[in-house]
């Protein structure tokens, strides 16, 4: 390697939806740097072009990270400061750029954050959920099979929860989630956010659920789930579910019986049967 300076990967929050939404140090940034490795060149240049920065792109999406890291990484070495960015909000938050961020690392370079944007927090700061404990889950899984068994493995934690879901699986993650986690579990759909047509619903899930199957409206666009941790309520629906199977096992299989106190009490089918 050369005796030259080596330079710096600078990590660049960019707008979710809004392009007022970005702040001057990334302006002056993405303005300074020699080159920008966005997601999306063609999303990037509209939203760069607004705040006058002429700065070259480079394409690191997920289906050529493995490829596009190893000569961004030789880049920096030799001297270049190079901005990474997503589509929108903050890199590597349900986006590319890990593999990046830590070959750089690795590779004694220096990566520096530009804060900003994030979709997760933002809908968590105005979905009237606790905020002091939360787990970000970002994308479900897409068949119906696997998701409903992440969403059982995440029934009994306290934590808000957060999801990404994509528009055209809203509706079915929705009822999933009710089916889990119960019908008045506290929910939050937030849609859209920093759009024109942005929206914040908070309902229980057998609500909110019904209200997105029938809006099409509510279908649309770059939708963030918030659900409410399991709470003192539902440990008290538990233990009556508990208590229900228990006198029911008497009479019937473990199976039908977790079924029916499930459909009693409320409390989770397949906890109970576990337990």
């Amino acid at each position: 390697m050369s005796s030259k300076q080596i330079g710096s990967l600078w990590v660049v929050a960019t707008p979710i939806g809004h392009r007022d939404d970005i702040s001057a140090r990334a302006i002056e940034t993405l303005r300074k740097v020699t080159l920008i490795a966005a997601e999306d060149t063609r999303h990037s240049r509209p939203m760069l072009l607004q705040h006058n920065i002429g700065t070259p792109l480079v394409a690191l999406h997920e289906h050529n990270e493995r490829e596009a890291v190893a000569s961004i990484v030789r880049r920096l070495e030799q001297g270049e400061s190079i901005a990474l960015i997503s589509d929108a909000g903050t890199p590597l938050i349900s986006d590319p750029g890990f593999r990046l961020v830590r070959a750089a690392r690795e590779a004694g370079i220096r990566c520096i954050p530009v804060p900003g944007a994030c979709a997760a927090i933002t809908a968590l700061s105005v979905a009237g959920l606790p905020s002091d404990r939360f787990v970000f889950e970002g994308f479900l899984p897409p068949k119906s099979a696997a998701r409903r068994s992440r969403l059982e493995e995440l029934a009994g934690d306290p934590r808000t929860l957060i999801f990404y879901e994509s528009s055209h699986r809203v509706v079915e993650s929705l009822a999933d989630m009710r089916d889990v986690f119960g019908a008045q579990r506290e929910a939050v759909l937030a849609r859209e956010l920093t759009k024109m047509f942005e929206t914040v619903i908070g309902e229980p899930l057998s609500q909110l659920a019904l209200r997105v199957a029938n809006d099409p409206d509510q279908q649309r666009g770059e939708c963030v789930i918030l659900v409410a941790g399991r709470g003192e309520e539902a440990d008290a629906k538990l233990a009556e579910g508990q208590r229900v199977f228990a006198i029911l096992r008497e009479e019937l299989p473990p199976s039908k019986a977790a079924k029916l106190a499930a459909a009693i009490t409320g409390a989770p089918r397949k906890q109970l049967y576990q337990e």
